[in-house]
């Protein structure tokens, strides 16, 4: 299936900053808005910014009602989502693509909208893992937010990460594929997994003990998902966690430990994930991954 490319963004154009999952106030988004108004576009706050119930940005209907009114809408150009944390796996069975599909798109965001991006894959779409505007104006993360719009204006794109002792060598190519590994292992089973064959795929996570860390890509390699994978990006594994009895390996030592049952390349320390520097990667489109003795470079 040849993964569809919605069309890259032009001055002049809509686009809409939704809540899928926590909370987030206007203010929190102020910044992010003043920003894309200066890339000439204009910019639509959806009902979920600054609606809440609990911890989320209202409830599963306002969220869901929200989005589709996004997805549906044919003048709207991107969807950026504009936090994380926990909730959109909750809408996505009830939402509905038909119009989203005679008028595809960019949808970007990372973390917890791994389970858009995947979804978005499954289908046949293009999506991009980036960072948000919630974190918009974080100090180091000016080059993030820059990547983000290449991404979304259609410049070239190009990732580099140094030598790592860990590192694989080798080249891939494929469509880049992946996100956060919480959420890849939690999608397992359902409507919105997608494949990795022949895919290169790309890994991150945020506050996990390092025994979780084991256990998911222990289950990842078991279920058969590392299975003709063409290569492997890994990026930040930020604030990980360890108990009183230590586990004995650190994030990419276990990632490592499992990688070696393949013969992919693999490349470590890529600027994605919980990091103030998270750049722009599109999701589903082809890419190069060639890890040499100085480095790593991620072409698309």
């Amino acid at each position: 299936m040849t993964l569809i490319a919605p069309p890259f963004l032009q001055a002049g154009q809509r686009v809409a900053i939704v809540a899928t999952a926590r909370k987030i106030s206007t203010a929190e988004v102020s910044f992010a808005r003043q920003l894309l108004t200066s890339w000439g576009l204009e910019v639509i706050l959806g009902e979920s910014i600054g609606a809440a119930h609990y911890q989320f940005a209202g409830e599963d209907a306002l969220r869901r009602r929200d989005l589709q009114r996004q997805l549906d809408d044919p003048g709207i150009r991107a969807i950026l989502c504009a936090k994380g944390g926990y909730g959109t796996a909750r809408l996505v069975d009830e939402l509905d693509f038909s119009r989203f599909a005679e008028s595809p798109k960019w949808l970007a965001g990372f973390s917890d909208i791994t389970v858009l991006h995947s979804h978005l894959l499954r289908l046949g779409y293009q999506s991009i893992h980036s960072v948000m505007p919630g974190l918009f104006g974080k100090v180091g993360g000016e080059e993030a937010v820059q990547s983000l719009r290449r991404a979304l204006f259609g410049e070239p794109l190009r990732y580099d990460a140094p030598a790592h002792p860990l590192n694989r060598p080798g080249t891939a190519q494929g469509e880049l594929v992946g996100g956060n590994l919480s959420l890849l292992h939690t999608l397992t089973g359902t409507s919105s997994q997608a494949s990795f064959a022949g895919r290169i795929l790309f890994l991150e996570d945020l506050d996990e003990y390092l025994y979780h860390i084991d256990r998911m890509l222990l289950h990842l390699h078991r279920s058969g998902q590392l299975t003709g994978l063409a290569g492997l990006v890994v990026g930040h594994f930020s604030q990980m966690r360890d108990n009183a009895i230590p586990f004995g390996q650190t994030a990419y030592e276990i990632i490592d430990h499992y990688a070696q049952r393949y013969s992919f390349p693999v490349g470590y320390g890529f600027p994605t994930g919980h990091e103030a520097d998270n750049q722009a990667l599109i999701i589903g489109r082809g890419a190069t991954l060639t890890v040499g003795p100085t480095g790593s470079h991620l072409l698309q």
